[in-house]
């Protein structure tokens, strides 16, 4: 897809709606991805063209003290994930145990048919 002539000045009028919280295309997310939307114009436009407007977009939310939708969707996943991790190091510190002691109740029953057999 070619770039169209005005997508900077599309960019950065999409960036002056979503950040004074009146989107006319997008959700108004502090994202990528709303951005383009509410620009009209593919996400690639940002990432890789105009790399600086998505920098520029960023920082400004930033300065207003905003969090980008995106970074709290990972902080929140990053949460989830260590949640998720402690859970299962417990888990493997339980069945090691069990596994100890299965060991030690299979060994003494060996040695105990062992000595029924003689």
């Amino acid at each position: 897809m070619s770039r169209a002539p005005d997508e900077r000045e599309r960019i950065r009028a999409a960036m002056d709606r979503i950040l004074g919280g009146t989107p006319r295309h997008s959700n108004g997310a502090l994202t990528t991805v709303a951005l383009a939307i509410e620009a009209g114009v593919p996400r690639n436009a940002l990432t890789q063209r105009h790399t600086d407007l998505k920098a520029e977009f960023y920082n400004q939310v930033r300065v207003r003290g905003g969090t980008p939708d995106i970074e709290l969707r990972l902080r929140q996943q990053v949460r989830r994930l260590k949640e998720l991790r402690a859970a299962d190091a417990e888990e493997i510190a339980r069945l090691k145990a069990d596994v100890e002691a299965l060991v030690g109740v299979l060994h003494h029953a060996t040695v105990e048919n062992g000595h029924l057999r003689q």
